[in-house]
């Protein structure tokens, strides 16, 4: 629609039905992603520190260094994006503070956790959570402080790991109250957790597909069957190519040239048709 703004085009999707969201690290993977077909992109928190700042996924990177690096993803496509958005980088007012910077950056909506800080990943021990009294203020203050109505707002629970799972769904339902436009429920621990799950949510779902974790590896088929309108798939992608680069650095290290890669490689021509990039076209208009 000409005019839509990239949030309502979230809304509008996930209105009409569930959708995937491929994880990516930088803006040339979700162009990837958007030119592959896929409706919308996830922008991983994990992604975001592993593969461009080099460090783990505990809450290291500041709330600007986010703003700025899912800003570079969000304005490269067209495609509405969403961010993991931690822990909200602290109280209500800082959580405030994240949804203007996130909205200005061009995100269609992110999640926040209701991890302590400093965080864990969702799916690894040795988490512990702030009260719901408090996240459910965190939600209000994101709620009452985005311009515009349409970005969305996603309230993450880690219950799971930490309580259980009647506890889970207590706090998704205390946050749905207090006026999350989603819920997403993280390292839920079987088919039957998350179909029993949904439900017990009456608001749009987020499922986390991860690889390695605590929770099995459910089709999206299957999760929409469930009820769940958004899969996120956040470092698929990544691991891929991480373990491909490893193994081409073990050949190079061992043979000194690339050329037996050649036919693994993105070519030149390939890269400037994924940047819109034509190097013959005049530099400046006549």
């Amino acid at each position: 629609m000409t005019g839509q703004t990239k949030a309502a085009r979230l809304r509008e999707l996930v209105a009409k039905g569930a959708i995937m969201l491929p994880g990516v690290p930088n803006a040339a993977m979700a162009r990837q992603v958007e030119r592959v077909g896929f409706d919308a992109v996830y922008v991983s928190g994990a992604g975001m520190a592993n593969a461009t700042a080099g460090v783990r996924d505990i809450g290291l990177l500041t709330l600007t260094e986010v703003a700025q690096l899912a800003g570079y993803i969000a304005r490269a496509v067209k495609i509405p994006a969403i961010v993991d958005a931690d822990t909200g980088f602290g109280g209500s007012e800082n959580v405030a503070r994240t949804i203007r910077e996130l909205e200005a950056a061009g995100l269609a909506g992110c999640h926040i956790e209701d991890q302590e800080f400093p965080k864990r990943c969702g799916h690894l021990a040795g988490k512990s959570l702030i009260d719901a009294e408090e996240m459910t203020e965190r939600i209000k203050a994101a709620v009452a402080t985005r311009a515009d109505r349409d970005f969305m707002i996603i309230a993450r629970t880690d219950a799971r790991a930490v309580e259980d799972f009647d506890r889970t769904v207590d706090r998704a339902q205390r946050y749905m109250e207090a006026g999350a436009d989603a819920i997403f429920p993280e390292a839920l621990q079987s088919a039957e957790e998350f179909r029993d799950f949904a439900s017990e949510i009456d608001l749009p779902l987020l499922a986390n597909m991860t690889e390695f974790g605590k929770s099995p590896l459910l089709s999206f088929q299957d999760l929409a069957g469930f009820g769940y309108r958004m899969v996120i798939f956040p470092q698929s992608a990544f691991r891929v190519s991480m373990k491909a680069t490893d193994e081409f650095l073990r050949a190079l290290k061992k043979s000194g040239t690339q050329k037996e890669w050649l036919d693994e490689m993105q070519t030149r021509e390939e890269l400037y048709k994924l940047l819109d990039y034509d190097p013959t076209a005049e530099r400046w208009p006549s």
